[in-house]
């Protein structure tokens, strides 16, 4: 990286914190500076091109560069660069979208709610569902279950939700009444002999012991991701779903699908929901909704949620919740004009066309050197690493093998050990060869040098 006092580094470490980063560290090494982006790669400060294998964050459906989503808006800007959605006001591309995606969810949804961020999201979903619980006169029921390793965001609900340890330690969290359950990894959580489908029956008794235990009468709403992906990727067990949504349905509580990764393409299907059948009672929307050129997010929720919280808006005067950019007009059309193309593209065919290659591939790569398992559905997957020799310093050989692709030109993450792949939707199947022809060339170069 450059060390010239004026450069954009310098600058950076003087005076930008970063997010999911080593502060300190970040002082010595600096930032890779992206400057444009074109397809399924991008280019940093100094010319070098880099295939984004994260989507950016898990996100960037279209790839960058769309000339369309600019151009929507610029329009957009130029007609109402901004209005609110707050005390009866409205404009024409949240009224749009909302409409578009209640008729494109895999149930039957009754309302959608606009929010920024996928965090935002999940954390207006356990204000609604608290809420709920005060109008329907179940001021008790109000714990919430999500899993280990989990994903729901970083808000202090959210990251409570979220069942991941950083994003706990030093924060105090979680807040009380969030609660976790058994993790549906089969590889790592399996007891010895245990059938796939056996340990997705012995994750539903977890699951069911936890409410019995808790208090069907307390326990609100359930939350997950239909894969899960920060948490490294994981693939539900066979049968798991169908095991665990009686359960559920059994004691009355919520059921919160986190669509965020999942949705609009992701799985091989429109939703994660569908892929696994899903019957949510919301559902929670971000990143693919507009390929990330804006911030957006949005909730959909079914009659059940949205009756009582409109009777007791009712009753108070109002919904006493929002966000200043909740339904931003420019995001909104964005958003919009990014499902047209999805549609006008048939992105959701290429996905399906490409997926089987994607998917080989991962799996070849899962098959070399200090890799333990190899796991994906659509176009998202994950490889988890190992080596003896580093296994009192978990994440120092995912860590090794991420910045051997990035040096190669591969953007991965690292999620500890575990190496994620998560490309635009429209990547080819050249694009994915060279992807993963990239990934086992530092694989290869570092297992020469591990330990």
């Amino acid at each position: 990286m450059s060390r010239l006092p004026n450069s954009l580094e310098a600058r950076d470490i003087a005076y930008h914190l970063h997010s999911y980063t080593d502060a300190r560290k970040h002082e010595e090494t600096g930032p890779l500076v992206i400057e444009r982006g074109e397809g399924v790669h991008v280019y940093d400060n100094n010319g070098k091109r880099y295939i984004e294998g994260m989507a950016g964050l898990w996100s960037v459906a279209l790839g960058f560069g769309e000339k369309r989503l600019a151009e929507a808006a610029a329009r957009q800007m130029e007609k109402l660069p901004y209005y609110h959605t707050f005390a009866h006001k409205s404009h024409g591309p949240s009224v749009e979208l909302a409409e578009k995606l209640v008729a494109m969810a895999p149930v039957p949804m009754s309302k959608a709610y606009f929010t920024n961020s996928g965090s935002e999201a999940n954390d207006t979903a356990i204000k609604m569902i608290w809420y709920r619980s005060n109008a329907l006169g179940e001021p008790q029921r109000k714990k919430i279950i999500s899993r280990v390793k989990g994903y729901h965001g970083v808000t202090l609900a959210s990251a409570s939700l979220t069942g991941l340890p950083n994003n706990h330690r030093s924060f105090d969290l979680p807040l009380a009444g969030i609660l976790h359950t058994t993790c549906p990894h089969y590889r790592t959580m399996k007891e010895e002999g245990e059938s796939e489908g056996d340990f997705a029956k012995r994750c539903t008794r977890d699951l069911e012991a936890l409410i019995v235990e808790e208090g069907p009468e307390t326990i609100a709403a359930f939350f997950a991701e239909p894969v899960m992906g920060a948490g490294g990727v994981i693939v539900p067990p066979e049968g798991y779903w169908e095991a665990i949504q009686p359960v559920l349905k059994k004691y009355g509580i919520l059921f919160v699908a986190d669509e965020v990764i999942c949705g609009f393409g992701r799985t091989g299907e429109l939703f994660g929901s569908t892929t696994y059948g899903l019957e949510p009672d919301i559902m929670t929307l971000s990143k693919q909704l507009s390929s990330s050129y804006l911030p957006i997010s949005a909730l959909l929720v079914n009659e059940k949620v949205y009756a009582p919280l409109a009777d007791e808006s009712h009753a108070i005067g109002t919904w006493g919740h929002g966000f200043t950019a909740s339904g931003h007009p420019v995001a909104a059309a964005v958003a919009l004009e990014n499902l047209k193309i999805m549609e006008e593209r048939d992105v959701l065919g290429h996905v399906r066309e490409v997926a089987p290659r994607f998917l080989a591939r991962l799996e070849a790569l899962g098959g070399r050197a200090l890799a333990v398992e190899a796991r994906g559905i659509g176009l998202i997957g994950a490889v988890e690493f190992a080596h003896p020799a580093l296994a009192d310093k978990p994440g120092a050989l995912g860590g090794r093998i991420n910045q051997a692709m990035q040096d190669r030109g591969l953007i991965s993450r690292n999620l500890g050990d575990t190496l994620a792949f998560c490309p635009p939707l429209v990547i080819s199947e050249k694009e994915i060869d060279e992807m993963f022809d990239i990934a086992e060339a530092a694989v290869a170069d570092v297992a020469k040098g591990a330990g």
